[in-house]
């Protein structure tokens, strides 16, 4: 099922609709959608997710996207919806 990500990129807000089936997280949905190569993140991040723990791993993400520019980034909140009820 897709959802939205809501970020804000050099001071602008932008909405980008993401699904687990093509990327592995919200940062390399945003990223592509920059248009920013992010190969050598990655790779960085991979080998401080071998020596170090999940908090280090996320400060050095959000670090590194503060400098890409990114701001926020954040999944948009479901809705909640009462059974049998449909888009219209």
């Amino acid at each position: 099922m897709a959802r939205t990500i809501l970020y804000t990129y050099k001071g602008e807000d932008k909405e980008l609709t993401f699904s687990y089936q093509k990327h592995l997280n919200i940062h390399e949905a945003v990223a592509e959608a920059e248009g920013i190569d992010i190969s050598a993140f990655l790779a960085m991040e991979q080998q401080i997710e071998a020596i170090s723990d999940t908090k280090a791993v996320r400060n050095y993400r959000d670090n590194h996207f503060r400098k890409l520019g990114f701001d926020k980034i954040t999944l948009k909140q479901k809705e909640n919806r009462g059974v049998g009820k449909k888009d219209q």
